[in-house]
């Protein structure tokens, strides 16, 4: 499995015949939403960093026929493509890879804001399973060989970060949801992780870097 950062939520998560998008946001390039030849576009929620409705509609029209997956929300607001809803247990084959949503709550913001759908997502194939959360770290799947970790976010601390991972226990993780980050402070935030973590291969990845697991 090899995986593609482009941009903060934003993957691209390829195996020897299939390739999928997860979490097309606004702050992701535009060569993101430059990809042809994609077997499915996967969202995990409907925040504008994770589903950019101004330029997802030209990924659609530039992969006919891709499979849509996303949450129940999501699924009801947008309005383009033919989407299928995800949900908590819910199985979908994309090509080689198996697709199964995890979860049903976006994280508490404040509590004064309703909580919103946020279905996250186990890509397995190959015998490596990839474990994107969305926005929480409410869920913590068994079985989780890689994960892409929120390192920063109006909803997280540093404390539940570290608690998150050691609760998941992956053989690897890399960080997504980082660009609510100042560079400066950066450093703050993945040495807690990676000194406290857990887990001895944590990638470093930055917005456009590929890894292989």
């Amino acid at each position: 499995m090899r995986i593609t950062r482009f941009g903060h939520a934003a993957l691209l998560v390829e195996t020897a015949s299939t390739r999928i998008v997860v979490d097309p946001g606004g702050f992701s390039p535009d060569e993101l939403f430059a990809l042809t030849d994609l077997d499915g576009i996967v969202v995990t929620h409907q925040h504008p960093d994770h589903l950019d409705q101004q330029r997802a509609p030209g990924l659609l029209s530039a992969n006919p026929g891709a499979v849509l997956l996303c949450d129940p929300e999501t699924a009801e607001q947008v309005e383009f493509g033919d989407w299928t809803v995800n949900a908590d247990g819910l199985v979908t084959t994309i090509g080689d890879v198996t697709v199964t949503g995890v979860g049903a709550r976006h994280a508490v913001i404040v509590p004064e804001m309703p909580r919103i759908a946020n279905v996250g997502v186990l890509l397995a194939a190959d015998g490596t399973t990839l474990f994107h959360p969305g926005d929480t770290y409410e869920y913590s799947p068994e079985g989780v060989d890689v994960l892409a970790l929120p390192l920063g976010a109006p909803w997280a601390k540093v404390s539940e970060t570290v608690a998150f991972v050691q609760q998941v226990r992956p053989t690897t993780l890399f960080p997504v949801h980082d660009l609510t980050i100042a560079e400066l402070a950066y450093p703050m935030y993945w040495a807690r992780v990676s000194e406290l973590g857990g887990t001895a291969d944590a990638r470093l990845l930055g917005q456009r870097d590929a890894t292989e697991v």
